[in-house]
């Protein structure tokens, strides 16, 4: 139903979660595809933890040939890497528990040391016994991932490519990023397209078959997609407190997701043969996740309920997803006589942990774009905005994409929010507070691993 289609559109923008991409199939058919500029069909998107999926399926596969069992420990695969003294609750532990991050760890244990991510897993003290409660263990998603390689005897990604992607059809430029020790980021390094994720949905609700060829074991991902873990302590927002299978969610309405931080998402309606798949920069908002399953679950369901066929591009459609873009902080440009008295001049910055030195603005003549020159570090940086969109630049020091826009909160207070849309997907936010000789300045970053100089306080003085 046309309708239907354009209120789930409607809705998302009214959430003001920042979309990033939007695609509907039912029954095989792409019925929708939208992308929030400057996104574009083909633009690589960060999936973050949809990587852990993939390891499962290879798992499965690797199971199906006899090559190892989910009983296994996975100690056994990883002598190398283990302490001279090997905790009971460390020896005990299962492939299958890890799956179902059930893993002897309550967090990613790479993220509390310096050490090499394999290692830290083996080597940081468990937290309590494995195969019991739920707790969101990257580091484990990560050492399957280092598991598959052992066992397959070549990367995951290349093993996932030649048994699963080389039948169903995906970009030849996806890849996992590598982490600072030159291993695949097996837990939250993927890139790919949104339509990357369509036939590998399809294919999961098919249960393994495409096109008359069972590709991945059926009965395996029965259990992949099923409630075998409940998450309602430690899950996030009621849509992802459903349960948990093998690295894939179970949802709300008899869905289960492939989920990746932020709001990129596969979620699949086996008994309505459909899938919905969203990217976007949910960091930052409580419960900005639920935003997304909400605006989906009250628009477009009731349309499967009531066993509609969702219609196809109708021009009202294409018109509607041809303009998507992300939303700017403002549309309607407020000119402040700060940002006439400001221009140009130089702001000598107090010294600062983060290595900001100085910085100066420039505007456009009618003041609705403008740029923020800044020294850090002896490198001389520009952040180019608009006060009626997101403009398009590079952000400095990470030299990433990025798309940013300004908005006056006050006569005297100037908002800068940069999103950041490359392999990191994130967001920068500056808040400037000028005096009538001095400016104060905020600066945040929502990020998982990098930015973090973009986290201080600044004061500085006109020259």
């Amino acid at each position: 139903m046309e309708r239907a289609i354009l209120d789930f559109i409607d809705r998302l923008e009214k959430t003001e979660v920042p979309m990033h991409a939007v695609l509907l199939m039912q029954k095989g058919h792409l019925i929708t595809e939208g992308y929030y500029a400057p996104y574009k069909k083909d633009t690589l998107h960060r999936m973050f933890s949809i990587v852990k999926s993939l390891n499962a399926l290879c798992i499965g596969l690797l199971e199906e040939e006899g090559k190892l069992q989910l009983t296994d420990k996975i100690v056994d695969y990883f002598p190398d890497k283990l302490p001279d003294v090997v905790h009971p609750f460390l020896a005990a532990m299962t492939i299958e528990d890890m799956l179902r991050m059930r893993s002897c760890h309550a967090q990613t244990t790479y993220k509390l040391c310096d050490m090499e991510w394999v290692e830290s897993f083996f080597k940081t003290p468990p937290s309590h016994k494995p195969g019991t409660v739920f707790h969101y263990d990257t580091s484990a998603a990560h050492v399957l991932c280092m598991l598959v390689e052992r066992v397959s005897g070549k990367p995951m990604f290349t093993y996932f490519r030649e048994k699963i992607t080389d039948e169903i059809g995906w970009s030849k430029d996806a890849y996992l990023i590598d982490n600072d020790f030159g291993d695949p980021q097996g837990g939250s390094g993927l890139m790919c397209t949104p339509e990357d994720l369509l036939p590998l949905a399809k294919l999961l609700i098919q249960e393994g078959n495409w096109e008359g060829k069972q590709i991945l074991p059926k009965e395996y991902l029965k259990k992949a997609t099923s409630n075998l873990t409940p998450n309602v302590v430690t899950g996030g927002v009621k849509s992802e407190r459903m349960g948990y299978g093998y690295q894939i969610w179970c949802g709300e309405h008899g869905t289960f997701v492939l989920y990746g931080m932020g709001g990129q998402l596969a979620i699949c309606f086996p008994q309505y043969d459909f899938i919905c798949v969203t990217c976007a920069d949910s960091q930052g908002m409580g419960g900005g996740n639920q935003f997304i399953y909400n605006a989906l679950h009250e628009t477009i369901l009731p349309a499967l309920q009531e066993e509609k066929s969702l219609t196809a591009e109708t021009k009202a459609i294409t018109e509607r997803v041809s303009n998507l873009c992300i939303a700017p902080l403002c549309s309607e440009p407020v000119v402040t006589n700060t940002a006439k008295r400001i221009i140009g001049r130089t702001i000598t910055f107090a010294p600062n942990a983060s290595g900001f030195t100085h910085g100066h603005f420039t505007f456009t003549e009618d003041f609705t774009e403008g740029t923020f020159h800044y020294s850090y570090e002896d490198k001389d940086c520009s952040l180019p905005f608009s006060l009626t969109k997101c403009k398009e630049g590079i952000f400095p020091v990470y030299d990433m994409f990025c798309a940013t826009s300004a908005a006056w909160l006050a006569e005297d207070t100037l908002y800068l929010k940069s999103h950041i849309i490359d392999a990191s997907v994130g967001s920068v936010h500056m808040e400037f507070v000028f005096g009538d000789e001095d400016v104060t300045v905020f600066i945040k970053k929502i990020e998982e691993t990098i930015f973090n100089e973009y986290n201080c306080h600044l004061y500085g003085t006109f020259a």
